[in-house]
């Protein structure tokens, strides 16, 4: 908006004289007011900074991306260190992969580990060879074999229940068997089920310390 200098009154856009005192408007008589609002200040006279909030996010999300980094870092180094201590052996039928949690034992050869299962196979029974293992991981250690006979449900139950005189017997449907024998050391788990015209029988021992002898 342009103002009269003479007599202070408005002046229409383009007006050569001013239409109160008739005084003649030129460029340099012409008082203009600036629309520009002045930049505001605090109380102590300094301007604002309107970049606080997006400074205080980037540096949280540096803080988060370096976390992340520290943490993707710190896994490689330990997957590294695990992967130096884990060695895998192998001997004939058996392998062993000795890791810093515990060893774990794969052993083809069922008859082997038959000697630590803590209790005598069935007679006649037929070891089921890759079906063998041994675990020993934070001083336990698991064996575990299974084995197959063409007798019936009822007779493996049998014997196994005179061989185990102390343990807890279930019986499901469908003629499956469970026997459990426990102790401060360990238990003793046996389940006789069919299979087809066989009868498949499930030997696991879980024993503390690297014996699990009974």
């Amino acid at each position: 908006m342009a103002f009269c200098n003479s007599c202070g009154a408005s002046l229409p856009a383009g007006a050569a004289f001013c239409e109160k005192c008739g005084s003649a408007v030129s460029p340099g008589n012409v008082a203009a007011t600036s629309t520009t609002p002045a930049p505001l200040t605090t109380p102590s006279g300094a301007v604002p900074q309107k970049s606080g909030a997006l400074k205080t996010i980037l540096i949280v999300g540096g803080v988060l991306v370096a976390l992340v980094i520290l943490g993707i870092a710190t896994t490689i180094i330990v997957g590294v260190k695990i992967a130096s201590r884990t060695h895998v052996r192998q001997e004939g039928d058996k392998v062993k992969v000795e890791t810093p949690f515990g060893t774990v034992e794969s052993n083809q050869d069922p008859e082997e580990i038959a000697k630590n299962l803590g209790v005598d196979v069935y007679p006649g029974a037929r070891p089921l060879r890759n079906n063998s293992a041994a675990v020993a991981i934070g001083g336990m250690r698991t064996v575990t074999a299974q084995f197959e006979t063409d007798d019936s449900v009822s007779k493996v139950a049998d014997f196994y229940k005179k061989k185990l005189p102390n343990a807890n017997v279930s019986e499901g449907r469908s003629d499956h068997y469970t026997l459990v024998q426990s102790d401060s050391n360990g238990a003793l788990t046996i389940t006789i089920a069919p299979a087809g015209s066989s009868t498949h029988i499930n030997i696991a021992n879980v024993r503390k310390g690297v014996s699990s002898t009974q």
